[in-house]
């Protein structure tokens, strides 16, 4: 059954409620994703939405983090909290005939959520040790460092996990007005799917809807991307040099042309062994294991990046390997047979990104986020098959902003 979209009215707002039945296997699926509700918002402090999130998997404060989570292990139930750029989920799971309990476990989680000293000093502490394991794994240094430079004095230019001085910095006071800020119905939208009836379903989530603060619905703020290439060079105690490099890509996530921008990063730097970059830097070269680029069009932020790891003594031959091999791409666009290769990887393979259910809601939930109708993905496939050569080289050829390449650099 192909995905549906309805609203739930409560609080004079009307939430988006995304459907999809699957009866192949007795199980249901629920997300609660709040917009503009997530690392976007740490303007402040960074860090707070992923350590909101954490909290909330504490369980509630009448529970505790340990019983709540012996009660949905009792009853196979999974319930978690995530929060990504501009979004932040509260996501459970369960069999079928659990689905009753899981909505109360659901609501308990919204409504009386443990948010404690015990909970945040928890949080605070295992955030605190992953973000001192992670100040020797370059690939995580160098990966912020370039979101500095392509965002500097923004929200985006700043660690979503945070800095330690940023998490030792959030209180208690923090995490409530985030919650209370940010889950909050203006900002809803419902994903369910599963061997479920919607119409009954659909009351019990109204009775949690109408339960929460209605809130204001704000828009997602867009940031350009640094017009000036900049390079900022780390030095490290390490045997590797680690480059990472990005620049603006001027599209937006609606546009029309976002199929052309997939098919043309896929031949650049998306397609392992046979795009440009893999087959220059490592096949012919031999300068790197791998070497990667792709694009991240969001309503927040519209940019291409890229990485890989070279020997300290071919960075600087690295570099400038990528630097041709981007410009030779814009200049002279891709050939027939890329192309065609593409185009039969992008069409086989998409059975593969629909195979679950999380996958097909998630989907839907992308389609009406961007404002496209639903179905549009498979839209977009028929445009790739039909997709000329000259088109797509008049499109790349019109990015030449991907030349103005900021690097971040970690090396000894």
């Amino acid at each position: 059954m192909a995905a549906t979209i309805q609203y739930i009215e409560s609080n004079e707002t009307k939430v988006p409620l995304i459907f999809e039945r699957d009866s192949r296997l007795p199980i249901a699926t629920m997300q609660f994703t709040f917009t503009n509700s997530g690392t976007i918002t740490d303007v402040s402090k960074a860090g707070l939405a992923k350590l909101s999130a954490k909290i909330m998997g504490e369980g509630t404060k009448t529970l505790g983090s340990t019983a709540f989570a012996e009660e949905l292990e009792a009853k196979a139930i999974h319930l978690s909290a995530s929060s990504g750029t501009e979004t932040f989920v509260i996501e459970m799971s369960c069999l079928k005939e659990q689905l009753d309990e899981a909505l109360k476990y659901f609501e308990a989680i919204l409504q009386d959520p443990n948010v404690s000293e015990e909970a945040l000093s928890k949080a605070k502490t295992t955030t605190i040790g992953s973000l001192s394991a992670k100040e020797n794994d370059f690939d995580y240094v160098a990966s912020n460092e370039l979101k500095v430079l392509l965002f500097d004095g923004t929200v985006l230019g700043l660690p979503s996990a945070g800095t330690i001085e940023s998490v030792k910095s959030i209180e208690l006071s923090d995490v409530q007005n985030f919650i209370t800020t940010n889950l909050v119905s203006s900002k809803l939208i419902v994903l369910i799917g599963g061997d479920i009836e919607l119409e009954n379903t659909k009351e019990k989530i109204q009775k949690i809807v109408d339960a929460m603060p209605k809130g204001d619905a704000t828009k997602v703020q867009n940031y350009e991307v640094t017009k000036t290439p900049k390079e900022s060079i780390l030095k490290k105690e390490t045997e590797q040099a680690y480059l990472y490099f990005g620049s603006p890509y001027h599209l937006s996530d609606d546009s029309l042309d976002y199929y052309k921008a997939r098919v043309a990063t896929y031949i650049l730097g998306t397609g392992g062994f046979g795009s440009r970059l893999m087959e220059e830097i490592r096949v012919k070269r031999g300068l790197a294991y791998s070497a990667y680029a792709t694009i991240n069009i969001t309503k927040s932020s519209s940019y291409f990046n890229g990485y890989l790891q070279t020997k300290l003594e071919s960075l600087d031959e690295a570099k400038k390997t990528v630097n041709e091999v981007i410009a030779k791409f814009v200049k002279n666009g891709v050939t027939k047979d890329e192309l065609e290769d593409t185009k039969k990887f992008m069409l086989g393979s998409e059975p593969l990104r629909v195979e679950t259910m999380s996958q097909r809601l998630n989907r839907t939930f992308m389609e009406f986020y961007k404002g496209q109708e639903l179905g549009h993905s498979t839209k977009e496939l028929a445009l790739i098959k039909t997709l000329k050569l000259k088109d797509l080289n008049q499109f790349i050829k019109s990015h030449t902003e991907i030349n103005n390449l900021s690097y971040a650099i970690v090396t000894k």
